[in-house]
């Protein structure tokens, strides 16, 4: 196939229906079940999927679970209710702060930012980001701590690879306390997990071994973001949350995916991807994209790492044999 701004392109109607066989299949011949369970993120992916689930089975077999953790944006919770809603589908919103703090303390991570920015104090909010420039400039590689103050001042911290894995660690522990919470509830009633991972996120690595990638069934696993979107549109995935800026929701700080991962923007991003993923020729990307071939050059480079060091996140557990 020709690399062309239309490479993305699907047929909404046939995708569903292609979607909703698979379900079917999965749920009554291969799972036994009797319907899904899907976290409601408040995001795109998981509206989309449950969205599919309900056209493949009915709203009586579609079960939505919101898990809101003490630093999520309340923006999240409101729009999976309001799309639960909009669905028809039966919905529970349950916190997941406790079985976070049961894990590894506030308290804990709270004193480790405080030793990387001494102005931290417990109620001030915080991200980590990524240069999101990398299409018009060669850039290190290097995550940033942004720390909020009570006045709005915004403090500033290069982090080492220490720091973005204690830091990290800890926002992975909220992923997994929903993924518990996902299982405790479908295993008691016959439900199958289904997944939210969409192929952008897959090929790059950008989710959590044992939380959102710890799941019965990847539905969305082939579909790129943009694909995603055209997809949730046909469907009826209400407008706020089609037009929300993907996040990870997993720092008190609001931080797109963008400035999180992927450093490039959601309108570039895809058709960067599939050209690398495709080996289209730089010359020829960067042609069809209009972007400079170092452009181009830099964004296959950084999705080549991307996708080796985040190799195992995409196997199963190694053995002996």
């Amino acid at each position: 196939m020709a690399f062309t701004l239309d490479v993305l392109k699907i047929d909404p109607a046939k995708e569903l229906e292609r979607l909703s066989d698979f379900l079917r299949e999965q749920v009554r011949s291969v799972f036994r079940r009797k319907g899904v369970i899907v976290g409601l993120s408040g995001g795109v992916d998981s509206a989309c999927i449950s969205a599919v689930a309900v056209h493949a089975m009915g709203k009586d077999r579609v079960v939505g679970l919101i898990l809101p953790e003490k630093e999520s944006n309340p923006v999240s919770s409101a729009y999976a209710a309001k799309h639960a809603e909009a669905m028809g589908i039966e919905y529970r919103k349950i916190p997941v702060t406790p079985t976070v703090d049961s894990v590894v303390p506030y308290q804990q991570r709270d004193a480790f930012l405080q030793k990387l920015v001494p102005e931290y104090q417990p109620g001030c909010r915080y991200n980590i980001t990524l240069p999101t420039d990398l299409l018009e400039r060669d850039a290190l590689n290097f995550y940033t701590l942004q720390v909020q103050l009570p006045d709005g001042t915004i403090l500033k911290k290069r982090l080492s690879l220490e720091g973005f894995r204690t830091l990290t660690s800890f926002a992975n522990i909220k992923i997994r306390s929903r993924m518990l919470h996902l299982y405790a509830e479908a295993d008691r009633r016959s439900l199958l997990v289904a997944g939210t991972t969409n192929r952008t996120e897959g090929l790059l690595g950008d989710f959590c071994k044992y939380g959102d990638g710890g799941t019965d069934i990847e539905p969305l696993a082939h579909l790129y973001k943009n694909q995603i979107y055209q997809l949730s549109e046909h469907v009826g995935v209400i407008d706020e949350i089609i037009a929300r800026a993907p996040s990870p929701d997993t720092f008190s700080l609001p931080v797109s995916d963008q400035e999180f991962f992927f450093r490039i923007p959601f309108d570039q991003l895809d058709h960067l991807l599939y050209a690398w993923e495709h080996e289209v020729p730089k010359a020829e990307a960067a042609q069809v994209l209009g972007l400079p071939e170092e452009a181009v050059e830099r964004a296959y480079k950084d999705f080549t790492s991307k996708n080796r060091t985040t190799a195992h996140l995409r196997e199963m557990p190694y053995t002996l044999e």
